[in-house]
C-alpha cells in the first residue's frame, strides 16, 4: 500500500519544519518539505499530496504581523490550487505561526473554502510578550478528523500573538458549529480566561479551530513538541509503558485519514 504523501510548506522564518516532517514521518506518511514559493511556480504540484502541515516559526519575520505575508501568499498566488485541493477532501493543518497563516488567509472561518473579508484574528498576548510554557487543552469538538475523543492533552505553546479574537457573532457561529476544537483549560479541566493556564488572553479560551468541513484545522500550542513521552517535563511521574506523548495522536489521526485518500 502506498504511503500518504505530506507536505510541510515552508517559508522565510519558518524553524520548526524537521521536527514536524519527523512526526510526520513517525506516524506512517512520505514526507516533502517544499517553500512556498517552489509551490507558486507550480501550483498543480499541490495534487500530489493529501495533507498539507504549515508549522511554526516567524514566516518573514512577522514584519507585517504574524503570517500575514505567508497568509497574503496563499489568497492571491495559490487560492484557485487550494481551492481544488479541499474540494478534494484533503487535509491541511497550522501549527503556532501556521495556524495563524491559514486564519489570516481565510481557511478556518470561511462559509465555503476562503472567507473575504477574514472575520477573526491572532493578536499580541494580553501579557504584551512572547510566552513559552505548558498548558492543558480540552477537546471540546470532534468534527475534525484530526482529533478523536473528548479529554484533556498537553501540549507547550511559544508565542507573543496568540490571542484569538472575534466579534461575538463569530465567535457565537464557531461555537454553533462545532468549529471550536481546543480550549485553554485550568487545572479543573474547565475553559478559563485566567493566566497561566489561559497563556494568551484568548476569547471563549480558543486555542484552536477547524474549518465548517473539518478538513482544516489550525491550534496555536505545538503537538509536535510533544511526540515522545519523555518530551514532557513531568515524563517521569507518567506511566513507563508509554511511548508517544500526547501530540504524537493528532498526527497519527491526520495521516490515517490521508492514507484513506490514497487508497479511495
Amino acid at each position: 500500500m502506498s504511503k500518504p504523501q505530506a507536505l510541510v510548506l515552508r517559508a522565510a522564518g519558518t524553524n520548526c519544519e524537521r521536527e514536524t516532517a519527523w512526526t510526520l514521518e513517525q506516524a506512517g506518511a512520505s514526507v516533502e518539505i517544499l517553500h512556498v514559493n517552489a509551490l507558486i511556480e507550480a501550483p498543480s504540484r499541490l495534487n500530489d499530496y493529501q495533507l498539507v502541515v504549515i508549522p511554526g516559526g516567524f514566516s518573514y519575520g512577522d514584519d507585517l504581523g504574524s503570517g500575514v505575508v505567508f497568509a497574503n501568499q496563499l489568497r492571491t498566488r495559490l487560492k484557485g490550487a487550494i481551492e481544488k485541493y479541499i474540494s478534494d477532501g484533503k487535509l491541511m493543518l497550522g501549527i503556532c505561526n501556521g495556524f495563524q497563516v491559514l486564519l489570516k488567509a481565510g481557511l478556518l472561518t470561511g462559509r465555503d473554502v476562503f472567507d473575504d473579508p477574514v472575520r477573526a484574528t491572532l493578536t499580541w498576548n494580553l501579557t504584551g510578550r512572547y510566552g513559552d510554557r505548558w498548558v492543558d487543552l480540552r477537546i471540546v469538538s470532534e468534527k475534525t478528523p484530526f482529533v478523536s475523543g473528548r479529554k484533556i492533552v498537553s501540549y507547550p505553546v511559544a508565542h507573543a500573538e496568540g490571542r484569538f479574537v472575534a466579534p461575538p457573532a463569530v465567535l457565537d457561529e464557531l461555537e454553533q458549529d462545532n468549529q471550536i476544537v481546543f480550549q485553554y483549560v485550568d487545572g479543573n479541566g474547565r475553559p478559563t480566561q485566567d493566566f497561566p493556564f489561559n497563556p494568551n488572553g484568548s476569547d471563549r479560551a480558543i486555542a484552536g479551530i477547524c474549518s465548517k468541513t473539518g478538513q482544516v484545522l489550525g491550534l496555536m500550542p505545538h503537538p509536535e513538541r510533544n511526540v515522545r513521552h519523555f518530551h514532557h517535563p513531568e515524563w517521569t511521574r507518567m506511566s513507563r509503558d508509554r511511548q508517544w506523548g500526547d501530540g504524537f495522536e493528532l498526527f497519527r489521526n491526520a495521516v490515517k485519514r490521508a492514507g484513506a485518500l490514497v487508497t479511495a
